[in-house]
């Protein structure tokens, strides 16, 4: 037990460390060219993962076709298709796709099905939090993850927070508050939006929890993890579709039979499906810590573009709740990398935002 901890408090330690968070392999690169490479990475995480909101809004915003649930059940299709396709390609090039070998087992399935439940609420509430808000309030309906990570891992985990990393809570806190007002005030508001965007942050704080635990059954790999989540998914969603009449909808949707419709369904699945990849990329190439920060610049970056893209006028108090709730967030990670370079012992929690961080990405 000693061991384990010992060698995954030194993997987070490196990983929290910048000039440790490379691979031997780019170590020795020149500067000029490591930076490059950092860049690109970075700019390749940001197009995908803003891409991937404005896709999953286009395709959730159709006036003709609402039925959120067949979208993202049709997106988790994608997902495990493409999972099958990354398992063949790696099989006939092995030296130049590296991807896990996977095939169907019921047993590793069944145990994480629990996982898969949540994912599922993740996920859909997620879906259904865009659709009602838009791209622009987005970020500020999804913002109460870290504050919903920082209470379970009191609930659950019994994992206390410093004073510093509370109050980095409480700005996002007030940011959230004043941002719901600021909505109202313009006319604007759904409630429902709201209330699924914070339905949706704790889902994402109970995914990374629950998938710290059942790592182990997928012999700690992401893929493979994503692969039997997107499998338990679909076929979960098969009798939700049927209970609120979505297939139904489908069947009656007049470009039923659109290439236009179907392609960018495959590519909002494509994109949903990179994210994991690019994720991994930057945390790779940076480092948990840098990962989060690039998080939060992009959804800064994000809402320019959307309320630039769709032509609204906002408020100075409106765009202060999204600095506060930005700024928040930017604080805490900065607050909780401290306390674990300081320590040098990291907690189980900071593994558990990792992964929040990796689910979160589309933020």
């Amino acid at each position: 037990m000693n061991r384990t901890q010992l060698k995954r408090s030194r993997i987070l330690r490196m990983a929290l460390t910048d000039t440790d968070a490379m691979d031997q392999d780019i170590k020795g690169e020149p500067f000029i060219l490591r930076a490059i490479k950092i860049a690109l990475v970075v700019a390749l995480y940001w197009f995908v993962s803003i891409t991937m909101v404005f896709i999953n809004n286009y395709l959730l915003d159709s006036k003709e076709l609402d039925a959120p649930l067949f979208v993202t059940f049709f997106q988790c299709v994608i997902s495990v298709c493409l999972c099958w396709l990354m398992n063949i390609f790696s099989k006939l090039w092995p030296g130049y796709v590296d991807f896990p070998s996977i095939k169907l087992d019921l047993k590793v399935s069944r145990e994480i099905l629990p996982l898969s439940v949540v994912f599922i609420a993740m996920i859909t509430f997620n879906n259904l939090c865009l659709k009602n808000v838009g791209v622009a309030f987005y970020t500020v309906g999804r913002s109460l993850s870290t504050v919903f990570n920082v209470l379970l891992s009191y609930v659950i985990l019994k994992q206390t927070t410093s004073l510093y990393a509370l109050l980095c809570c409480g700005v996002i806190l007030g940011g959230f508050w004043l941002g719901v007002d600021q909505e109202g005030e313009a006319g604007s508001l759904s409630w429902s939006g709201v209330i699924f965007g914070v339905i949706a942050s704790a889902c994402v704080s109970l995914n990374a929890i629950y998938t710290k635990k059942v790592m182990p059954v997928v012999d700690g790999s992401i893929w493979k993890l994503s692969y039997y989540n997107n499998l338990n998914a679909c076929v979960l969603f098969i009798p939700l579709l049927v209970l609120f009449g979505e297939l139904g909808h489908v069947a009656g949707f007049s470009r039923l039979g659109d290439l236009h419709f179907w392609g960018m369904m495959v590519i909002g699945g494509m994109f949903g499906f990179a994210i994991g990849y690019v994720t991994g990329l930057q945390i790779k190439y940076t480092s948990p810590l840098t990962h989060n920060v690039s998080g939060t610049a992009k959804a800064c970056a994000q809402t320019v573009l959307a309320v630039a893209y769709y032509a609204t006028s906002k408020s100075l108090l409106w765009w202060t709740s999204n600095l506060m709730v930005l700024g928040g967030s930017f604080a805490y990670t900065w607050v909780k990398g401290l306390e674990m370079k300081k320590t040098q012992i990291p907690e189980d929690s900071s593994s558990t935002e990792e992964k929040q961080s990796r689910e979160d990405s589309g933020v």
